[in-house]
């Protein structure tokens, strides 16, 4: 009876690791996604409704805003999937964060604006978190962590993925990205700040800025990402090996614009 249990469990376990089975847009290879894009935007418009209650209302300054969207619609443009309906705002909070939410939703904090000093670095961060969406990367997590809890019980995903999604991402603020997909999400991101005109070193010079952080990391809510410092090696090899090197002249920095933007207006 157990033995025949065990079959039916795996059996049907196989069936909806096969029907979960997307392309991925950026590496365009098969991977495990219950979630279609369009998921992926509702449960994102769910949460971002939440996160901007929690850490306060969106900085009202209009400027900053429109400043912070301009730049990160340049990163969407030029990303995998400019179709997506992207979405950068800053929110008031102190934490030195930037995150991203399923669907396109991206923030970055006040706290973090407070650390930048030049367009680069703000282009080099939105680009690291459009990565992550691109690559469906809280899709996949969450996907792995239905197969793991949910998928025990049988369940076909047509009936119980999104409600299932509903209640993990309400507790977001618990996953981590994996080692793999910060690493990236950082070479992704890298690709896409080049792509979009801006001088490669602003995603090393961001990486310095965290380290000099307390602990060498952010730490706050949604906080994903690693320590920075072993980042920095394989960042400053991909600009070499990319043949990126050329545009650490040419590429635009934007000392000026950030702090008119940004910098006097904090």
């Amino acid at each position: 009876m157990k033995k025949t249990i065990a079959i039916i469990i795996s059996v049907c376990l196989l069936g909806l690791f096969a029907s979960g089975c997307q392309v991925n847009p950026v590496t365009g290879e098969d991977e495990f996604n219950l979630f279609s894009p369009g998921q992926q935007k509702e449960m994102g418009a769910q949460y971002a409704r939440q996160v901007e209650k929690e850490l306060g209302q969106s900085v009202s300054d209009p400027q900053i805003q429109n400043y912070i969207d301009d730049i990160g619609q340049k990163i969407a443009a030029v990303c995998h999937t400019p179709s997506e309906g992207f979405i950068y705002k800053a929110i008031k909070d102190d934490s030195v964060n930037a995150f991203a939410l399923p669907g396109g939703y991206i923030y970055i904090t006040t706290g973090m604006l407070g650390q930048l000093q030049n367009e680069s670095q703000l282009a080099a961060i939105l680009a690291h978190e459009t990565a992550h969406v691109t690559a469906r990367h809280s899709a996949v997590t969450m996907s792995k962590e239905m197969l793991i809890g949910a998928g025990l019980s049988v369940l076909s995903p047509e009936s119980k993925t999104i409600s299932y999604a509903v209640g993990f991402v309400r507790n977001l603020e618990s996953m981590r990205y994996s080692r793999s997909h910060e690493r990236q999400a950082d070479k992704i991101g890298l690709d896409y700040l080049v792509r979009a005109g801006y001088s490669p070193n602003g995603m090393v010079e961001t990486m310095e800025i965290l380290n000099r952080q307390p602990g060498g990391r952010t730490f706050e809510f949604l906080s994903t990402h690693p320590n920075p410092e072993n980042r920095i090696e394989y960042i400053r090899e991909d600009i070499y090996n990319k043949g990126y090197t050329k545009y650490k002249a040419t590429g635009k920095i934007g000392i000026d614009d950030y702090q008119t933007n940004i910098s006097a207006r904090l």
